[in-house]
């Protein structure tokens, strides 16, 4: 009898080892064709030594034995490729992977790069120097920071040599996670708009400036200095205290319940990724203990990608044979959707790894099934017009799914920006017991093909199911509402909304009697609703009447606590006008009054 695991198991390590011989001989070329910039021989020597791993094409893993100035070249290479002019809409992706060690490097961090430690706990991969994400100043980006997006780091210890001072200056889908810096951390240099950190230390002060909003959840710090319109701390020790609405702070004391993001660790010889178990009720880090409740997988249990030779066909081939998905750093065209069926699958990413469903499909089909992960994946619309990218459950799903709820973490869905799209929405959940740990759903206000009629897309988040939590939801410039919430006992700690830029007119914005759509929507049938550190922006080509933010029953308006709604601009001439923060109270903003608060 054949033993289909083991046969299984060996044509995938062929095809790492044939991918593996591909890349040296052509690999490298391939990786920098994409730019003009006069690469010499020893950056692609240096690169092709650092990537003979399983991770992928485009990841590179590094050892502390390694010649620390042949790195540095590197990843100086690598950033001056993903900060060029063009390389926000770059198909480049990349990951870089320390294993545990110290290493003495300065580490910037440009767009679709993804910065790993590889250690069981931050502590084992140090990083002396900096790891940093700051703004771009020539011609094109004047000294901002309102564009970082897109880049992450994950599970290190920065040592800052720069004025004891580590720089991390994003807006948003540029999460911090499981970071230890020694020192202080600045989040700006120059405008900044927001961003998201989760069980992370700093020692000293987080220096936030002209962050206009700001989510942290299960942290420590010293001190927090500064805040602009909404900044929320979420199980944080020595989070500042709340003086609402003189300050703009919301706290509080614990999460009441996480599962943290999984994360890769190499041990002996060999890559797992390690999988948190749930907390309830928590404060803080957690990665300063051991936890003998955390899983671990091989990646022989993985499907391991590579984005020159799959396609929806082989992975979900490798999902019906029991296996998780690892995608690489790459752009995965789906001309079917990825279906998960098996309770407990695993589906990670780094390096930015892209899904593009081609043909009207979603990227992301999930069953209404038990303890699902999806992690570290960004979504682009495509010129195919397509009525949905990801879904959580069938609709109609009525199982509940405690005590094993499916986790999304660091999702972040583009719609346009490259091309014309037209979509409807982008993230369904009907599903119940869901959690979402930082999403950013984004209907691209800059770019190519970018207007009302050219990167169309209805609605940003869908909620059916009941008990759905969001820790982290940014939702930014639909057509219609952003976020429509259908099921019951849902909550939102944390949430960052623009009205679209880009609405022609009055009429053509308008629905009934209703002028303009809220950000927030949650359906007449809901009973219990809650919502946490809640800011609504308008900022407007063309002069419009908006009028509310939020769109609720008036049994859960309660529910919905520390509102803040912003005008950002208007035209001198006839002043564009939201009438109210939610249901017709709160008051309203237009060009004498740009700011509203609500309890």
């Amino acid at each position: 009898m054949v033993d289909m695991k083991s046969t299984y198991i060996l044509g995938m390590n062929l095809k790492l080892f044939f991918a593996g011989l591909i890349f040296i001989f052509f690999g490298m070329q391939d990786v920098f064709s994409q730019t003009s910039y006069p690469w010499p021989a020893n950056v692609k020597a240096i690169a092709a030594r650092c990537n003979l791993n399983q991770m992928g094409k485009n990841t590179f893993v590094f050892d502390a034995a390694m010649d620390m100035k042949e790195l540095q070249i590197l990843i100086d290479s690598l950033h001056a490729l993903q900060t060029a002019t063009s390389s926000e809409f770059s198909k480049n992706r990349f990951a870089l992977l320390f294993k545990p060690g110290v290493y003495k490097l300065d580490i910037k961090v440009g767009y679709y790069m993804h910065v790993m430690g590889l250690g069981n706990s931050p502590e084992d991969v140090v990083i002396v120097g900096s790891v940093s994400s700051i703004s771009i100043r020539n011609a094109v980006r004047t000294g901002h920071v309102l564009t970082n997006f897109w880049r992450a780091v994950e599970n290190l210890t920065i040592i800052p040599t720069n004025d004891s001072t580590n720089v991390w200056a994003v807006s948003q889908a540029a999460p911090l996670r499981r970071v230890h810096v020694k020192g202080n951390l600045k989040l700006f240099d120059g405008a900044s708009s927001g961003g998201f950190m989760a069980n992370c230390k700093i020692d000293g002060t987080i220096f936030s400036g002209s962050q206009q909003q700001w989510f942290t959840r299960n942290s420590n710090f010293k001190n927090w200095d500064g805040g602009v319109w909404n900044m929320m701390y979420l199980g944080v020790t020595n989070a500042p205290k709340e003086n609402w609405p003189d300050k703009p702070i919301t706290t509080l004391s614990a999460t009441p319940e996480i599962r943290e993001k999984p994360y890769w660790v190499y041990s002996d010889n060999q890559f797992y990724l390690n999988m948190p178990a749930t907390k309830k009720n928590s404060i803080g880090i957690d990665w300063d203990k051991i936890n003998s409740k955390e899983k671990r997988i091989s990646i022989n249990d993985f499907y391991v990608t590579d984005p020159n030779i799959d396609d929806a066909e082989s992975i979900n081939k490798a999902l019906r044979q029991g296996k998780h998905i690892l995608f690489t750093p790459g752009i995965y065209v789906l001309k079917e959707s990825l279906k998960i069926t098996r309770t407990g699958t695993v589906m990670t990413g780094i390096g930015m790894a892209t899904l593009v469903p081609e043909n009207g499909n979603m990227a992301i089909d999930i069953s209404d099934v038990n303890n699902v992960t999806v992690a570290g994946l960004l979504f682009d619309a495509s010129i195919t017009p397509t009525k949905l990218i990801m879904q959580v459950g069938e609709p109609g799903s009525k199982k509940k799914h405690l005590p094993a709820p499916t986790y999304l973490y660091d999702l972040f869905f583009r719609v346009g920006g490259e091309h014309e799209t037209n979509i409807a929405q982008c993230l369904l959940i009907n599903s119940s017991n869901v959690f979402i740990d930082h999403a950013w759903l984004w209907r691209a206000d800059h770019g190519t093909d970018v207007g009302w009629t050219k990167n169309r897309a209805i609605n940003g988040l869908v909620v059916n199911g009941d008990n759905v939590t969001v820790y982290g939801l940014f939702n930014e410039h639909f057509q219609e509402y952003q976020t429509i919430w259908n099921g019951d006992k849902g909550r939102v700690y944390f949430y960052q909304s623009e009205m679209p830029y880009d609405p022609p007119s009055d009429d053509a914005w308008k629905h009934g009697s209703i002028n303009g759509y809220a950000s927030y929507k949650v359906a007449e049938q809901v009973k219990t609703h809650q919502a946490w550190g809640i800011g609504v922006y308008g900022f407007f080509h063309t002069p419009l009447i908006v009028d509310q933010a939020i769109e609720t029953p008036t049994v859960v308006e309660k529910g919905f606590y520390h509102k803040v709604l912003l005008l950002l601009g208007w035209n001198k001439e006839t002043t564009s006008l939201i009438k109210s923060i939610i249901n017709g109270k709160g008051g309203g903003v237009d060009s004498l009054v740009r700011k509203r608060v609500m309890e």
